[in-house]
């Protein structure tokens, strides 16, 4: 196929390849061709222009097929509008030659065909240039139109419309023969020719003045005709036609010539013309006339919902300003429709034009209309429906009560109402919440005009207003209860009036049926209500027989609707419906026989009436709260069934009895009967079987069954692929709500037949009756019965195949087998369909391989032998499915000889339809084959290919099915597409030039199936899918007319996106700016101005059909996350047009910050004002659609979260800004802010809830981001007021619970989030919060509850969890700034605004404390009482909580969950605070009594309760609940709230009281431990590793205290007795043992052990030695993971305090062990750059643990002493052996060694070897060449030197000596350096030390030592001026040590200068000079030299 790249046919290559071949070959040379050309210098074209030419004119004559002459034709032209169009004449007569031709072979055809379309590229492309030729062609066109097939003339029409469009004005000559032409054209009986005229036409209106002028009238007329019998693209095509001609008159384009009688058409003549059509229907005069007479005149379906989309374009076209001007006129010509008597002759007609003029207003209000015009528009429907009202009124009020209004009036005014009151109902739906402004305009009265009309005579119209309220119910939540009382209250008053009845009970059961709708529910005691009033109805039924059956059924209808609020609210209702369910029905069978001897008509219809709305009742209950059928309910149902039943077989004789007037009665309750059998499991009513099964067969085969609605029936039946085999009126479309109507069939027959039969079980008998019955009748009757018996049994196997259970014997499958071969072979399609599905689940069903075999083979005759298509077409789609649930198919013999057949099938030309179904049938095999099919895929393509090129655009269904298949064909080769070999190559191609021919296609669903073949192109081999084509082909049919193409282009889009984002904007922007089209839409505009993703938001608001939209949705989602960071600005700027793109000029409103400078009048509401905007490119948006835009600003924020973090750092972002020309989220701070206000302060409650949450999450993002402008402030604060005002309406009495609730969120977190500088905003934020928390104490007993109970609680914890963050942020605040380190930073800092308004936020909080601190304890004991398992729910206080009801208990838990642990934080914060000491402020601070939850504060004297007891129940509480929690397997994600319990746990044990209670009972301290042992395990997170520990340590500390207290009390108790007899208290007792899960000393063991084995591993002998163990490693610590181990240690040394003397011994090995461990490996180097940290840890722990009381206590000594000499050992050992590299590791063992001499007792140390060798250890390290070991080990000796002296008298011995000789030295070689001169002041603090160790007696003699090594440290005059500055520094301490020893010990002093003079003047010199020094220095003014700064910077910083 490269070869056929070239300017030039490569004809030598072209004849070489195979004749299929050659076609494609030239296919895509043309294809190539018609890119190259425009690319192609005009040099180089002209240069082999002739050439080029012919071979063209070669391709023309030799036959192409349609997709060819359709790119040969533009190719053509396209050559001779680049290159010379001088010749392009010729080729016009030549062309011309061959449509004159008398040739009128079929091969022959496609030549004239191609010479057709070539003339129509031609003009098309060069226009005026052949304005000569024109006349002569068109005539030679119309001539030939004459004589030519359905093809021909379908291909002139289309040509003739080219030509039109080429020559514009210049036509005019040929206007009239053209519109001749294509009048015939409308009304041919070739469907693609009817398209191809009225496509002329629109092209020709556009010059043709007089189409839309003189002759509109029969134009109408003639369109008319043309939908008689038309298809759905013949209804598409005339609308549109029609609908811009019906525009142009009303508005035309240009300006007419005034003619004498001529005038510009009004909007009521228009609608007149339409009228007619609608009303009479496209016949002539003479024809009406003639129905007339007979009475037998009715509009064809078929044309009244052509008119009905004719309507709707005629609208758009004017659009949406022209609809809200004109709306009111419109209205009342389309009610007029709906009411004329022509239109509402028969029901059905009523209700198809019902639904055509509900479609007119829907299609036209709901698309084009604003939020404020949709309003508008529901004010004008409310007039239309109150003047009807009157009407109706006033007829019923003339005369007396016997002259009731005429039928016929009531008939038409019932038909407007019910258009008015649907469309009203959708309208306040959409506009949801925004449609407020319609409730109270008080003007129109809404709802009274609503509810009036359910007094109305009719019943169609009293639904349609039930049905009103309940849209307005689920659009306004809040107006359900209002409503609710309000039809309860006058149907109490008007009882006794039957119209009342009957539309005020459907009234309450739509408003109950529109609860489960809405998020916030209606009060439970709504629902008491309503169960009141059904009994009421019921029980009175029979007092008045008038109205007997109106309360019977609404007293039914009522309870059914009841079922619908769920099980929580039936389990309470369900005794008393059982009870009424059992007097509706007799007590037993036997009683339903003594009924029929008695009663009449009346009695038995109110009878069947009451039975029919008890099973439906029952119904509805198993529908809606299967959780209340337990097996006792199921049995109280039993005994009503079986009367059911028995009644259901007495139907004939009853209805015999008593006449035809209770046919509907007995027809409604035996649906009701079935569909309710049908919902249970037959082994409920296994006695009643047989009886209904009979039932079944004579309804299925009965003489009343006539009609069936099998496009009601089979549909849902159908495998959904295969309906696409019956053409476009299944496919989803955007009028398929009036298309519907065209296929409704009967009344609804049938649908009873299918909801009964899905309880139909297996029976021999019943299956061979069946096939008889089917047998013996005829006719439609006979196709009936088919498809009733077909349904009922295929429902039959789907149900085995679901259950996995069998058929049964071979006697039943013989006749499943002939049912289903019958149905196969039926003349109805859907049947047939159905019937191949039934194959499919009956091989299923059998799972037996020979009967699968039989099958196939018996199919494979069928197909060799018939030749009708029926039989044909049904055995090639069972070919097909046959294998569809066993797995696929796996035969490859079976496989070929499928293929074989279908091959043949596919390519039979005289049929398409075999063509279809056999193409089909191949798809599906291709998809079951799987890899098995990979031998195939070659032929496959050639043969799609080759009939893609030549199957007749007019054949569009065989088209589809190619496309079908080439979809499967791409699926089955997969990724493999993505190769190189010529195979592959080959393939890759055939799909292309497939999607190429396709695309090209008229039809909107083949350019579907191009796209999704497209689509998976791209999915398996990317880059050979050209973007740049495939793109602008998307964008293009963006807004197509037809829904699946939409759809197609949508998903494509979505999945470029996830890839390539960014080259398809680029792409589509590139299409709008090269394509300037004609007729330029709204998208192109969009894309012009906001790009691709503009175009999908306003795409997005039009849309209705839900998967598009969630397919737009996800486009924008992936675009965003690849452009976001990218083109930031772009992105917000559009999130921000489309949100600003409101009718509202509020919710515009542009965003200004008003600071005022008198602080006192300053609020939040004047922050901002309204300041009109330039409309942006969208306008009117929805508000669903600006909520998603504020979606999208989160999902910006989220992504830039993830990114640079320079877009959370206004300083880095303006740094980089300045370098690189990159954009960053801060930067658009005020945007956000601007974004988040107007959503938050929007009409809509959804807008507003996505505005809160924005705002929440740019408080939590940006709120630490520093001003770098205002050092010490946030960026955030200049938007204070902003976020107050946009929190304000929130707060609002009316605003409903759930957006209070999200406001609250955002309050607290702008609290807590520091930002609020200025006493006043917080105190205003402060307020909003107050107000909240006022309505919470006022409680849930308000009178008018408007939402469910849940909604309180909602709200209520809402506020207390918000109240709960700000005071956690308060006291952490007050705690900061009590801490040493933040006084200093005070200190040092200047006090701002912001350390006021910190402390100022306690303060505020305070004045509620006493309040919020019940409330929260009420929550927290709620929440407690919630999570109690399921078998303690009897143990739930009966009325409820604080918070919720009983009847709430399920709605209720997800929102404690949400709030409990911030307010159990808050609360333990509270305790701490107060020191668990109880105050009793009293109930002042509460409105209302926290019942039953006060927690020990009741006020009855019998039940008060100590101060003692309200703690432990206020601390088992918190404990409870935390401990509970934190046991849950289902914490996991819940890292939050495991935070926030640790911080409560470690608040309450810093109180003394609970750490006593704590301490007191082990078990309990136990189980927490084994609770944070779990957690710890179980928890990666460092914060909650280092809270358990803490916590741990807290729990430790309060058994430390326990123990001591119990040893104090103990020896005080004691007195005088013998040490011996007291106690030893602490764990252990006297024998040591410690009990694992008793012992609270073996948990902290375990927990410690684990925390420090998981850090380093090494310590464990276990994974040391193990081979795969981490034993030899060593891991690196972080400074977290030291602080974790640091904190493990700490506890393990306190743990010897809390153990028996015995105990203690058992645990310091363990103890010890570790501490060492974990020392030698941070001496070792292993840990990292963090050991400093660690070390000091290790030595504190060891030091506590050798000042353990235990070391010294009697019982335990000698076991500690050994123990400890052992652990000293063990450190001296290390010392000896991993003594590697000096430095810290040296250090830190003299440091912990000297802990050992110092803490440890004289006995452990003073014992040999280990004294000799610790003074070895120091020795050695007194020789060490580094001087900063030296200078810790002369620190650590002064340590000693200064310790015991049992300690010390050894190494003063020992060292002294070494330690003098050492600094004798220094006088030699001077300290250099600071650290060498650090090193001899510690020496000879040292040697002070040890002067002054000495007795009085020996002192002197040091003291003489001492003096000397000091004297000669001095340095003379000369030597001091130039000595270096250690020198000098050692110089000035020596002396200074000499001036402070020397007076103290002045004998030895002069003693010592008397007997060396050379000390002496040495002495003197360096006193004399130090006195001179300090002279001059102070003699010397400061002098400020005049150069001088005055002030002094600091240079050095450190």
């Amino acid at each position: 196929m490269e070869q056929a790249h070239s300017l030039l046919l490569n004809e030598e290559a072209c004849s070489q390849l195979p004749e299929h071949q050659r076609a494609e070959f030239v296919f895509e040379w043309l294809r190539f061709l018609k890119k190259l050309l425009p690319a192609t210098d005009r040099a180089d074209v002209k240069q082999k222009q002739k050439r080029l030419v012919e071979q063209l004119t070669t391709v023309l004559t030799s036959s192409p097929g349609p997709p060819t002459r359709l790119l040969l034709a533009q190719c053509l032209a396209l050559v001779y509008r680049v290159g010379d169009s001088l010749t392009s004449s010729l080729t016009v007569d030549r062309c011309n030659d061959i449509i004159r031709s008398k040739d009128d072979s079929p091969s022959f055809l496609p030549t004239r065909l191609a010479a057709v379309a070539c003339l129509g590229a031609l003009y098309e492309q060069l226009g005026r240039l052949l304005i000569n030729s024109f006349k002569e062609t068109t005539t030679n066109l119309l001539k030939a139109m004459r004589s030519a097939e359905s093809q021909g003339r379908c291909e002139i029409m289309l040509c003739v419309e080219r030509i039109l469009r080429g020559l514009g004005v210049s036509a005019v000559s040929c206007h009239r023969d053209i519109y001749k032409a294509a009048r015939t054209g409308l009304t041919d009986r070739s469907m693609a020719v009817r398209c191809a005229a009225a496509k002329c036409l629109l092209e020709l209106q556009r010059e043709a003045v007089f189409l839309w002028s003189t002759e509109l009238d029969n134009v109408a007329t003639l369109c008319f005709r043309a939908l008689e019998g038309s298809n759905y693209d013949v209804r598409v095509s005339i609308s549109k036609l029609l609908g811009t001609l019906l525009a142009s008159a009303l508005e035309p384009r240009q300006a007419i010539a005034p003619r004498p009688g001529s005038k510009r058409s009004s909007l009521e003549e228009v609608m007149e013309l339409l009228s007619s059509g609608f009303l009479r229907g496209g016949a002539g005069f003479l024809r009406a006339s003639g129905d007339m007479l007979k009475g037998t005149s009715s509009v064809s379906r078929d044309v009244r919902v052509g008119i009905t989309q004719t309507c709707v374009v005629f609208v758009s076209i004017l659009g949406g300003v022209w609809l809200e001007t004109h709306f009111s006129r419109l209205l009342s010509l389309l009610m007029e429709w709906a009411s004329h008597t022509r239109a509402t002759q028969y029901p059905a007609d009523a209700v198809s034009c019902r639904c055509c003029v509900s479609f007119i207003l829907r299609a036209t209000l709901g698309t084009l209309l604003g939020e404020k015009a949709q309003i508008a528009a529901a004010k004008e429907i409310c007039q239309v429906i109150s003047k009807q009202k009157r009407v109706v009124d006033a007829s019923l009020h003339e005369g007396n009560m016997e002259t009731r209004v005429s039928p016929a009036d009531v008939a038409a005014s019932q038909h407007v109402l019910v258009c008015a009151l649907l469309e009203l109902g959708s309208l306040v739906q959409d506009l949801s919440s925004t449609a407020a402004p319609l409730l109270q305009d008080t003007g129109i009265g809404m709802l009274d005009t609503v509810i009036s009309v359910l007094l109305h005579p009719s019943a169609s119209a009293r639904l349609a207003s039930a049905w009103c309220l309940r849209c307005i119910a689920v659009g306004m939540p809040a107006q359900v209860a209002v409503l609710l009382d309000r039809c309860v209250e006058r149907l109490n008053a008007l009882k006794s009036c039957p119209e009342a009845v009957a539309g005020y009970s459907a009234a309450i059961a739509a408003l109950l049926g529109a609860v489960q709708l809405s998020p916030l529910g209606i009060s439970h005691s709504k629902g008491k209500m309503v169960m009141t009033l059904a009994e009421d109805l019921l029980r009175s039924a029979a007092q008045n027989s008038r109205i007997s059956i109106q309360r019977t059924q609404g007293g039914w209808l009522l309870l059914g609707a009841l079922s619908t609020l769920g099980p929580t609210v039936m389990e309470h209702h369900l005794p008393r419906l059982l009870l009424l369910w059992k007097c509706a029905f007799p007590l037993s069978v036997k009683d339903v026989e003594m009924e029929l001897r008695r009663g009449d008509s009346f009695t038995w219809q109110v009878t069947l009436e009451g039975r029919a709305g008890a099973l439906c009742a029952i119904k509805s209950l198993v529908v809606h709260c299967k959780e209340l059928l337990t097996d006792d309910v199921i049995c109280r149902f039993v005994p009503l069934l079986s009367c059911a039943v028995a009644l259901l077989t007495q139907l004939p004789s009853i209805i015999k009895s008593y006449g035809n007037q209770i046919k509907n009665a007995a027809t409604v309750f035996k649906l009701r009967l079935y569909e309710i059998l049908k919902l249970l499991q037959p082994k409920i009513y296994e006695e009643s079987f047989g009886t209904v099964l009979k039932q079944l067969l004579n309804d299925l085969t009965g003489p009343e069954i006539t009609a069936c609605a099998e496009r009601n029936l089979l549909p849902s039946l159908c495998y959904s692929q295969d309906l696409a085999l019956l053409g476009p009126g299944l496919q989803d479309m955007d009028q398929r709500y009036i298309e519907e109507q065209l296929h409704g069939g009967g009344s609804g027959g049938g649908t009873l037949e299918y909801d009964s039969f899905t309880i139909f079980e297996k029976s021999q008998e019943v299956l061979e009756q069946f096939c008889e019955f089917v047998r013996q009748l005829k006719g439609a009757r006979q196709q009936t019965v088919q498809i009733h018996v077909t349904a009922a049994f295929f429902c039959t196997l789907k149900s085995l195949a679901s259950s996995r259970r069998e058929l049964g014997p071979e006697e039943v499958q013989r006749p499943a087998l002939s049912l289903l071969l019958g149905a196969l072979e039926g003349s109805n399609p859907l049947l047939r369909c159905m019937a191949a599905e039934g194959l499919a689940r009956l091989v299923q069903v059998l799972i037996d391989p020979g009967f699968t075999v039989s099958l196939t083979l018996m199919s494979f005759d069928k197909l060799k032998t018939a030749r009708d298509a029926i039989t044909r077409t049904g055995h090639a789609l069972a070919l097909g499915t046959v294998y569809r649930y066993l797995g696929g198919i796996s035969s490859p013999q079976y496989l070929s000889a499928c293929v074989g057949v279908l091959f043949t099938l596919s390519q039979d030309n005289t049929s398409p339809e075999v063509q279809m179904w056999a193409l089909h049938a191949l798809s599906t095999v291709v998809d079951l084959a799987g890899p098995l099919y990979h031998s195939h895929l070659e032929a496959s393509f050639t043969l799609v290919l080759r009939l893609l090129l030549s199957t007749p655009h007019t054949h569009v269904e065989v088209q589809q099915s190619l496309g079908r298949c080439l979809n499967a064909l791409i699926t089955s080769v997969g990724p493999d597409l993505q190769g190189e070999g010529p195979g592959v190559c080959a393939v890759r191609t055939s799909c292309l030039v497939g999607c190429a021919v396709m695309q090209d296609s008229q039809d909107c669903l083949v350019q579907a199936l191009a796209i999704s073949c497209l689509q998976q192109l791209h999915m398996f081999a990317p880059r050979f899918v050209n973007l740049s084509s495939l793109v602008p082909s998307l964008c293009i049919n963006l807004c197509s007319s037809y829904l699946s193409l939409r759809r197609a282009v949508v998903a494509c889009l979505r999945q470029l996106a996830q890839r390539e984002a960014v080259e398809v904007s680029e792409h589509a922007v590139a299409l709008v700016k090269e394509l300037p089209r004609r007729d330029n839409t709204q998208l192109d505009v969009t894309i012009k101005e906001v790009g691709l993703e503009g175009a999908l938001f306003s795409l997005l608001d039009r849309e209705s059909d839900p998967r598009l939209c969630r397919d737009i949705q996800e486009t924008l989602v992936h675009m965003m996350s690849s452009a976001a960071e990218s083109k930031l600005a772009h992105w917000l700027k559009l999130c921000k047009d489309v949100l600003s793109a409101s009718a509202d000029s509020a919710a515009a409103a542009s965003v200004e910050t008003q600071q005022e400078e008198d602080g006192d009048r300053y609020d939040d509401s004047s922050a901002f004002h309204a300041k009109s905007e330039s409309s942006g490119p969208f306008n009117n948006l929805r508000w669903s659609t600006r909520v998603f835009s504020m979606e999208c600003v989160c999902r910006i924020i989220a992504q830039c979260e993830n990114r640079d973090s320079a877009h959370f750092n206004m300083a880095l972002a303006q740094e980089q800004r300045l370098h690189e020309s990159t954009d960053f989220l801060v930067l658009h701070l005020a945007d956000l802010i601007r974004m988040a206000f107007m959503a938050s302060t929007d009409h809509s409650d959804q807008l507003r809830l996505a505005g809160l949450q924005t705002l929440l999450v740019i408080i939590r993002k940006f709120s630490n981001v520093p001003e770098p402008e205002f050092p010490g402030h946030v960026i955030l604060e200049q938007y204070q007021a902003n976020v107050g005002a946009a929190l304000r309406p929130a707060f609002h009495v009316d605003a409903p619970p759930n957006v209070t609730a999200k406001a609250c969120q955002v309050c607290s977190a702008w609290i807590a989030s520091g930002v609020i500088s200025d006493l006043r905003d917080l105190r205003r934020v402060h307020q909003l919060l107050a107000s909240s928390l006022a309505k919470v104490q006022v409680g849930r007993d308000v009178p008018s509850q408007l939402y469910n109970e849940s909604t309180f609680t909602m709200e209520s914890l809402a506020v207390l969890k918000a109240w709960a963050e700000v005071y956690i942020t308060a006291v952490q605040g007050s705690r900061q700034r009590d801490s040493p380190v933040s006084h200093q930073q005070q200190q040092s800092e200047e006090a701002g605004t912001a350390g006021q308004a910190g402390a100022g936020l306690l303060k505020l909080v305070q004045t509620d404390l006493a309040t919020l601190s019940r409330l929260w304890l009420a929550a927290l004991q709620d929440h407690a009482l919630l999570t109690l398992p399921p078998h303690y729910s009897s143990h739930l206080p009966s009325t409820g909580g604080s918070f919720y009801t009983a009847e709430t208990v399920e709605q209720a838990r997800p929102h404690y969950y949400s709030a409990w642990a911030t307010i159990l934080h808050a609360t333990a914060l509270w305790l701490n605070s107060t020191g668990f000491i109880v105050v009793d402020e009293g109930p002042a601070n509460l409105s209302r009594p926290v019942t039953p939850t006060s927690m020990g504060q009741s006020t009855s004297l019998s039940n008060v309760k100590s101060p003692e007891d309200i703690n432990s129940d206020r601390l088992h509480l918190i404990l409870g609940i935390s401990v509970e929690f934190l046991c849950s397997p289902h914490s996991g994600d819940q890292m939050e709230n495991i935070h926030s319990c640790l911080q409560a746990l470690q608040a309450l044990l810093e109180v003394p009281w609970p750490r006593s209670k704590v301490g007191n009972d082990q078990a309990l301290s136990v189980e927490l431990l084994s609770i944070l042992h779990r957690l710890i395990v179980t928890r990666e997170s460092p914060s909650i590793q280092l809270a358990v520990l803490e916590l741990v340590q807290q729990i430790i500390c309060a058994a430390q205290e326990h123990v001591r207290e119990k040893r104090h009390s103990a020896e005080v108790d004691d007195g005088a007795a013998e040490k011996e007899t007291v106690p030893e208290f602490g764990e252990g007792r006297d024998t040591g043992g410690l009990v694992p899960g008793r012992s609270l000393v073996f948990g902290a063991l375990e927990l410690c052990l684990c925390t420090l084995v998981r850090k380093l591993p090494q310590l464990s002998p276990k994974l040391t030695g193990s081979p795969t163990g981490r034993g030899g490693q060593t891991c690196s610590l972080s400074a977290t993971d030291c602080r974790l181990v640091t904190s493990a240690l700490a506890i393990l040394s306190e743990l010897p305090s809390i153990c028996s003397p015995e105990g203690s011994v058992s645990v310091l090995p363990t103890v010890l062990y570790l501490l060492l461990g974990v020392l030698k490996e941070a001496v070792k180097g292993s840990v990292g750059t963090e050991s400093g940290q660690l070390v000091s840890g290790i030595l504190q722990a060891l030091r506590t643990l050798l000042t353990s009381p235990m070391s010294r206590a009697e019982k335990s000594r000698g076991a500690w002493t050994q123990l400890l000499q052992c652990a000293l050992h063990t450190l001296l050992e290390s010392w000896s052996t991993d003594k590697v590299e000096p430095g810290v590791d040296e250090v830190t063992m003299l440091t912990s060694l000297t802990i050992f001499l110092l803490y440890a007792s004289a006995e452990v140390t003073s014992v040999e070897p280990l004294q000799t060798r610790c003074i070895q250890t120091f020795r050695a390290s007194l020789d060490s060449k580094d001087p900063v070991v030296l200078s810790r080990s002369y620190q650590l000796l002064l340590s000693l030197f200064q310790g015991p002296a049992p300690v010390a008298r050894p190494f003063i011995l020992a060292l002294g000596g070494r330690l003098v000789s050492q600094l004798e030295e220094a006088e030699k070689s001077r300290p250099q350096g600071p650290a060498e001169l650090q090193a001899v002041q510690d020496a000879i603090r040292a040697l002070e030390a040890l002067v002054f160790a000495a007795d009085e007696t020996h002192r002197p003699q040091l003291v003489a030592v001492l003096l000397p090594i000091l004297i000669s440290l001095l340095l003379d005059e000369n030597a001091l001026a130039s000595a270096p500055a250690a020198s000098r520094s050692l110089h000035e301490s020596a002396l200074r040590d000499l001036m402070r020893i020397g007076p103290q010990h002045s004998a030895v002093l002069k003693a010592l200068m008397a007997s060396a003079p050379h000390m002496k003047a040495r002495l003197e010199a360096a006193v004399k000079g130090n006195q001179e020094s300090v002279n001059s220095k102070a003699q010397a003014p400061p002098a400020i030299s005049k150069n001088t700064p005055s002030i002094q910077l600091k240079i050095n910083f450190l």
